[in-house]
């Protein structure tokens, strides 16, 4: 019985916590350790719930608040000795900030915080101070937050002289992975891992490669006593070729570190080089030169391969990766940077899917000779090969070039520009594959082969599908590659201006002349305001219910109600011509007027300083929420015409609400 009713009350709980929607998924405390007689160490621990966590005190610009501890030094009573310390943490990809998305470093189930301080004077027995923060799940954010913190130095607990992360910290670290990040390490493993062994198998068909694997398979079969040792040397040989790579990929990995070129793959210099590197491999694909490494090395590692055994065959192997570097070497610099952008093993991972698919057919045709004779001879077909390979280099390039202007916000690789190069590329290499267009180092054709012609339709579809993203279209497949539709020249589309002229949707509902404080949400001309009472003034004016948007930049599912439930015919009619929409951003860093700094009263003693904060506020005392998105129907008295709503990703569902909603207003 008694079982029964501790069931019923945690049901309760859990089902009156979802109602109520106020999520605070991360607690503080904090504790003193004494060092020294003037000596402290602050200790902040913070205690974070389920799928939440906490960023980190450095993040990407153009991502999320960092942490930010700030400490009362009682008027210089106090010394603040250095940077607050923190756990490794775990860095992750995520597209919360921006479509382009970014790495940033963040913490889970527990992180430990430490500020060192010494005392001026030694009379003080207790510092304040606080710490503002944001916490997210992979989906979403809560509004900025700020929590006091109260150091009692008379009750601090004795420890050895070090500030250094304790073993308690560090294991807090190893906590922090959760069972849903390590399923998304492995899938992102498995891609690379994918990726690297197509990218493998499009090197062992360049004109480096192919011609190698008769010759090598045949020689392994001739020199060997008995067709079993040839095909053990055959799979030695293949072994090896794996390790080569694999080590070439721990190298990358030792020598830079498991998360250094994560770092480096939002810097904006490292871009525009590997934007250069690219190029210069595409060029070279393409026929102008080759790169190749000193023919020295390839005639000392060739004259280590006589000896025989194992170490000849290795260094067969070593030969085979050296002679073929003008064909291999692009692609698996390409995959090697994109790896090793991820962090941690991936590089490793990358070169053993790629040496794998380089290395599986000397195997297989050594144990099987005789299907020798049904690969294709060595042709034109090989160089067409390396060419297509130059076009997708280069169209690759352009990706890192529109990462670096995305960066430093210079707008000379806006979205249309992008696309209209990549139209250009993949036109061009449309016409390459119609043979319409010879490079130095094809072979005359009389005629296309029937794979070449279906490839060369593939691209020209693909290119005709781009076309429209030149006039505003998503082009969902390539979305990750191409700048963000805001990032444009047109947001609305080509012909249409920001003030909505010539825009149907603004004609329709006689907007052309937006009113104060109004502006208009590319590409479907949703009329929203910003501002709350310039909103609610608005729709008694035009006798139209006002609905609240409950809103953040960085929130995601807001973005997917946005994109894919607003745009609905039947939804997008309401939300233009019978309601009035105030969209409030819960995470604006915009500061306040001075007239409208107000102390908080949820916090009372602080200051609300951002418009974030005060639309945040609201919603959290007014409608007891605050999560994001957050959607609100009411009359011009603010009273609630309908209960209120969150996500809601089924069209029938929120479009329902709606009218159910203005039904209700005009009753």
């Amino acid at each position: 019985m008694m079982k029964k009713i501790l069931a019923f009350l945690l049901c309760f709980t859990i089902g009156f916590s979802a109602m109520s929607q106020i999520h605070n998924p991360i607690e503080w405390k904090t504790s003193v350790e004494k060092v020294s007689k003037t000596t402290y160490n602050l200790v902040s621990t913070a205690t974070i719930q389920g799928d939440w966590h906490l960023y980190a005190q450095e993040v990407p610009s153009g991502g999320p608040i960092p942490t930010t501890f700030t400490y009362d030094d009682e008027g210089g009573k106090i010394k603040i000795v250095g940077n607050t310390l923190e756990p490794e943490g775990k860095i992750k990809f995520t597209t919360l900030f921006g479509e382009e998305g970014m790495n940033i470093k963040s913490f889970a189930n527990k992180a430990v915080f430490k500020q060192k301080i010494e005392l001026v004077d030694a009379s003080i027995t207790q510092l304040n101070a606080f710490v503002e923060f944001i916490a997210c799940t992979d989906e979403t954010c809560l509004p900025p937050k700020e929590v006091d913190l109260a150091f009692g130095l008379s009750k601090a607990i004795a420890v050895k002289n070090s500030t250094e992360e304790t073993k308690d910290t560090k294991i807090t670290t190893e906590v922090a992975a959760s069972k849903d990040s390590k399923k998304e390490e492995k899938k992102g493993l498995l891609g690379i891992f994918f990726i690297a062994f197509l990218s493998g198998f499009a090197a062992l068909l360049t004109p480096c490669v192919f011609p190698m694997i008769p010759m090598t398979v045949s020689f392994f079969t001739k020199q060997s006593k008995s067709k079993s040792q040839g095909i053990r040397n055959a799979i030695i040989y293949g072994l090896c070729i794996v390790v080569i790579y694999v080590l070439l990929g721990s190298v990358v990995t030792a020598a830079f570190g498991a998360d250094a070129l994560n770092a480096l793959s939002t810097n904006v210099w490292f871009n525009i080089i590997f934007f250069l590197i690219l190029v210069i491999f595409a060029v070279s694909f393409l026929g102008a030169f080759e790169i190749t490494l000193p023919s020295s090395w390839a005639t000392k590692v060739d004259s280590q391969a006589d000896k025989g055994g194992l170490v000849g065959i290795f260094f067969m192997a070593l030969a085979l990766a050296i002679v073929s570097f003008s064909c291999t070497g692009p692609i698996v610099g390409t995959l090697l940077v994109e790896a090793a952008s991820k962090g941690g093993v991936a590089p490793i991972v990358g070169m053993l899917g790629f040496s794998s698919a380089i290395a599986l057919p000397f195997a297989l045709f050594a144990a099987f000779p005789g299907w020798l004779n049904s690969l294709p001879k060595s042709g034109g077909w090989l160089n067409t090969v390396k060419v297509v390979l130059g076009f997708l280099e280069l169209a690759l390039a352009f990706k890192f070039l529109s990462n670096a202007d995305l960066v430093l916000q210079l707008h000379l690789l806006e979205r249309e520009v992008f696309i209209a190069i990549w139209i250009a590329i993949f036109g061009a290499l449309a016409f390459y594959l119609f043979g319409k267009i010879q490079l130095p180092h094809d072979s005359p054709i009389s005629h296309i082969s029937v794979g070449r012609l279906s490839l060369g339709l593939i691209v020209l579809s693909f290119t005709i599908y781009m076309v429209p993203g030149l006039w505003g279209a998503p082009l969902n497949l390539i979305s990750a590659f191409p700048p963000p539709q805001h990032y444009s020249e047109s947001p609305y589309g080509v012909g249409f201006t920001k003030q909505g002229k010539g825009s149907l949707g603004s004609q329709e509902n006689g907007h052309e002349n937006l009113p104060e404080g109004a502006h208009l949400i590319p590409p479907h001309d949703i009329m929203s305001f910003h501002d709350y009472d310039k909103g609610l003034a608005y729709a008694k004016k035009v006798g139209k219910p006002v609905m609240l948007d409950f809103t953040g930049h960085a929130c995601v599912n807001c973005r997917k109600m946005e994109q894919n439930v607003w745009v609905k015919p039947k939804v997008l009619d309401v939300l233009k011509s019978k309601v009035i929409l105030i969209s409030l951003y819960v995470d604006d860093k915009r500061p306040l007027e001075e007239d409208e700094v107000v102390e908080s009263k949820l916090n009372p003693g602080k200051k609300l300083k951002y418009i974030g904060q005060k639309w945040s506020e609201m919603q959290t005392i007014k409608y007891k929420a605050n999560s994001q998105p957050f959607y609100v129907l009411m009359n011009h008295d603010e009273s609630n015409i309908i209960d209120p709503i969150a996500y809601t990703p089924d069209v029938d569902e929120y479009y329902n609400w709606l009218e159910n909603g203005v039904v209700n207003f005009k009753k």
